[in-house]
């Protein structure tokens, strides 16, 4: 195979393209959530306090913090997020997931368990499943974010 991790990366672009249009579909209809919205929403379920800095949201979803503010506004204005400042530094603002944003986190949870399992269905075993899981997380061990 010539060049077989520029390859290897194309494929990974073009399955995280697919993937994320698919997920982002079903969510959407069921959740009324992006994918993107949903993993904003995992990084605050599982950080300390459910909070965290916006720089700190993007850097953990690999975006810029204006990105992060435009997705986060809709998000806050059917109150799945809040804003909180720090108690010893005013000037430090978090962002903060809700109650109800903590319960749709938990509903999507199962959509999105049960189209990941559909991703591998027909085709992988469990101990196939596990091995890809293992590389892939030899690629992202530096990354930054919490969810894995």
């Amino acid at each position: 195979m010539a060049n077989a991790p520029l390859q290897s990366v194309l494929r990974l672009v073009r399955l995280q393209a697919t993937l994320e249009a698919r997920f982002s579909a079903t969510l959407g209809s069921v959740h009324g959530l992006s994918l993107t919205d949903l993993l904003l929403l995992m990084n605050l379920e599982r950080a300390p306090l459910r909070r965290l800095r916006r720089v700190d949201l993007a850097n953990a979803l690999a975006m810029s913090q204006s990105s992060v503010t435009r997705i986060a506004l809709p998000l806050e204005k059917i109150g799945l997020i809040g804003r909180n400042t720090d108690e010893r530094d005013a000037r430090v603002g978090y962002v903060v997931l809700t109650e109800a944003g903590a319960n749709r986190v938990e509903e999507a949870h199962t959509t999105l368990d049960q189209m990941a399992r559909a991703v591998f269905a027909d085709r992988w075993t469990d101990e196939e499943i596990a091995q890809l899981s293992a590389l892939l997380g030899r690629l992202t061990v530096a990354l930054p974010g919490v969810l894995v």
